[in-house]
């Protein structure tokens, strides 16, 4: 270890790794996110997700921080992480929204005999610059993200602003018992019927994986005429990831992959709900099962994400309060059916707030201190942070 260089180190180095140090990196950060998994398919999973739709084709870049002097076969990698490409718009206040791109970074990590050299702040200070004209033949990047698990200063102090970090949060309930199969899941989770359709009595019903792609189409111009708006009545920069299908299905592909390894094969055909209503009056939500721990273990924080949730016509009326309580039955239900704890959506708006109210559903509100931290480092003009640009959107899908 005496002969580690310093974190200041001209020698240190920002490159792309081989196959066997994505596998060595994968293998030591199981311990910390793969907790959920048997270490092989940890690193099945690692492999796949980093060969699907959205991250094929330079979709995911892998970076390592290393010795350059070091000889190739032997060199250290002494910090790593991975960015992902996403399509995205922007709004310059009296200019038209403009579809960009953005790069997500995450899987930072310092294995454990490199801790404490500061070798992770150096490689982000490093990439930083280098995603303001990473892919560029892709689009224009006014800015990057990144979620920290490590609380709001550690990448604010690297130019990483943290932003709204918020989520509302409703238990899971009992899953009806229907007409599907019955299958007994790992550690004694029971999953009924996940293949059929829950209905609430307000009219709201399922969405299969064939009916995302049409609502997220559609979605993709909600979210850039709000864009938009908020622009010009904030009369500042107004941000927004798209909902895009490639985004859902990246989060959906990695879904199906737990589930097969969790209930012995079974995966979820329900990935949303939407409420009755014509076209412009509905309320519809995509999510996602997320397991970070073992089935039975409640410290494992295993969750139903919504992972964006969609108003068309916002306002506060009885009508809509309805809508969302049936949307929000069908996500509890879920979650109770794949032993989830509960049901979460992040930074909620204040008509979504007012209409959740209106339902009556028991529901806590928390502000985010340690995970999650949605964070953004601004590359155009002007100054970035919270008052200076405005996050549109800033939900759930957009965590990478």
């Amino acid at each position: 270890m005496a002969d580690l260089p310093r974190a200041s180190s001209a020698a240190l180095t920002l490159v792309h790794p081989t196959l066997a140090e994505k596998k060595h990196t994968w293998t030591l950060n199981s311990q910390s996110w793969g907790t959920a998994l048997a270490v092989d398919d940890y690193l099945e999973r690692e492999s796949y997700l980093a060969s699907i739709p959205a991250t094929r084709d330079g979709g995911v870049t892998h970076w390592i921080l290393t010795d350059s002097t070091a000889p190739a076969e032997s060199r250290p990698v002494l910090a790593c992480c991975e960015s992902l490409r996403r399509r995205a718009v922007i709004s310059l206040p009296g200019s038209p929204t403009k579809e960009v791109i953005t790069h997500g970074i995450g899987s930072v990590f310092c294995p454990p005999a490199y801790r404490g050299r500061g070798y992770a702040s150096r490689m982000l200070a490093l990439l930083a610059p280098i995603l303001k004209t990473w892919q560029k033949e892709e689009g224009e990047c006014y800015f990057s993200i990144l979620y920290s698990d490590i609380g709001k200063k550690y990448y604010a102090g690297l130019g990483w602003d943290v932003f709204p970090s918020a989520h509302i949060s409703l238990p899971a309930l009992a899953a009806p018992v229907t007409n599907g199969v019955t299958t007994n899941g790992t550690n004694g989770v029971t999953v009924n019927g996940t293949n059929g359709v829950h209905k609430t009595k307000a009219g709201a019903r399922t969405l299969t994986p064939a009916e995302i792609a049409p609502l997220c189409a559609l979605d993709e111009q909600y979210i850039g005429t709000a864009v938009q708006s908020t622009a010009k009545h904030m009369n500042k920069p107004a941000v927004a990831l798209l909902a895009d299908y490639s985004t859902m299905e990246w989060h959906h592909l990695r879904e199906d992959f737990m589930c097969d390894k969790l209930f012995q094969g079974k995966v979820p055909t329900i990935k949303g709900a939407i409420s009755s209503g014509d076209k412009g009056s509905r309320i519809w939500t995509i999510f996602t099962r997320s397991f970070y721990g073992p089935l039975q273990d409640p410290k494992s924080g295993n969750v139903l994400h919504l992972l964006r949730l969609v108003m068309e016509d916002e306002q506060d009326t009885e009508e809509n309060a309805q809508k969302l309580k049936s949307v929000l039955e069908v996500a509890q239900r879920e979650a109770g059916t794949w032993g989830l704890a509960a049901v979460e959506m992040w930074n909620v708006s204040p008509v979504g707030k007012a209409l959740l109210e209106r339902t009556g559903l028991e529901h806590k509100a928390e502000e985010r201190e340690e995970e999650s931290i949605c964070s953004l480092m601004w590359y155009g003009p002007g100054k970035g942070g919270v008052e200076g640009v405005e996050w549109v959107a800033n939900e759930k899908f957009g965590w990478c």
